[in-house]
């Protein structure tokens, strides 16, 4: 069975992040990899 990663980059999004993973985890997929990405940028 091929293995799915879920990308999902994070900046400024601390009210969304616990639900946007209860999401994911709750799929009927369950051979993934969760990849959680701060993609702020330095200025």
């Amino acid at each position: 069975m091929t293995k799915i990663s879920v990308i999902i980059p994070v900046y400024n999004t601390e009210k969304y992040v616990e639900k946007c993973l209860d999401s994911v985890k709750q799929q009927t997929m369950k051979d993934i990899e969760v990849i959680v990405i701060n993609d702020r940028i330095n200025r």
